[in-house]
C-alpha cells in the first residue's frame, strides 16, 4: 500500500508542472497495459488547476489511454506465449507483479471475450475493472482488432469526457462524489447498459 501510496502521490505532483499534460498522455497510456492507478486521478487536478481546458485534458488523457491499449494489445498479440499455452518470461513477470494481473483471471477472461466480445471490453474500459488486463489479453487470445478499437475509444472517451465535463460544471463541489463513487456509478450504468441490450436481444 505505501508503495501505491508513493505512486499515487507522484502521479498527482505532475498537475503542478508546466508538464501536466503531457504527464497525462503518458500515465494514461501507461495505465492501460502495466501502471497499476487510474489517470482519473491527474485528470481531476488538471481539469480543476484550468476548467475552462476541460475538453482538451480529456481528448488527451483518452488518447494516451486508447494508445497504451494499442500497445498493450501488442504485448499480448507478440510477447506472451512462449508455445502453446505456454507463457513467456514477460507474462510470468506481469502475473508476478502486476496488481491485479493474475494467471486465473487472464484464462477467466478468455471466456468473457468468447461469450461477451465488444461488451467485455468497454466495460473495462468503463469501470474500475482493471483495463490493463483486458488490452493484453485481448491481443494474447487474439480478439478482433476493430473491434477492440472501436469498444475502447468509446469507453475510454466516455469515462474521461464525462469526468472532465462534470468537473467544468461542478468544479470542487463534485470533487469528493468522484473520489468517492463514480466507479461504482460507472459499473452500474454499464450494467444497466448491457441488461438492457440483453433484453432487447431476448424479446427480438
Amino acid at each position: 500500500m505505501k508503495y501505491l501510496r508513493k505512486l499515487y502521490d507522484w502521479m498527482l505532483h505532475w498537475a503542478d508542472t508546466p508538464n501536466g499534460a503531457i504527464a497525462l498522455f503518458l500515465i494514461a497510456f501507461a495505465e492501460s497495459s502495466f501502471f497499476p492507478i487510474p489517470p482519473d486521478a491527474l485528470l481531476i487536478a488538471l481539469v480543476l488547476g484550468k476548467k475552462e481546458n476541460w475538453l482538451k485534458f480529456a481528448l488527451i488523457c483518452t488518447s494516451g489511454s486508447v494508445s497504451g491499449a494499442i500497445f498493450g494489445y501488442g504485448i499480448g498479440h507478440f510477447l506472451w506465449w512462449s508455445g502453446p499455452g505456454e507463457f513467456s518470461g514477460l507474462a510470468n513477470f506481469f502475473f508476478a507483479n502486476i496488481p491485479g494481473f493474475t494467471t486465473a483471471l487472464f484464462w477467466d477472461i478468455q471466456k468473457l471475450f468468447d461469450v461477451y466480445n465488444f461488451w467485455i471490453i468497454f466495460t473495462a474500459g468503463f469501470t474500475p475493472i482493471p483495463y490493463k488486463v483486458f488490452t493484453v489479453a485481448g491481443g494474447a487470445f487474439e480478439v478482433n482488432l476493430v473491434m477492440f478499437l472501436i469498444a475502447s475509444v468509446i469507453s475510454r472517451g466516455a469515462r474521461f469526457f464525462l469526468v472532465a465535463f462534470l468537473l467544468k460544471l461542478f468544479g470542487e463541489k463534485i470533487k469528493n462524489f468522484i473520489d468517492k463513487y463514480f466507479d461504482w456509478v460507472a459499473l452500474a450504468f454499464t450494467v444497466l447498459l448491457i441488461g438492457g441490450f440483453v433484453v432487447i436481444k431476448f424479446l427480438i
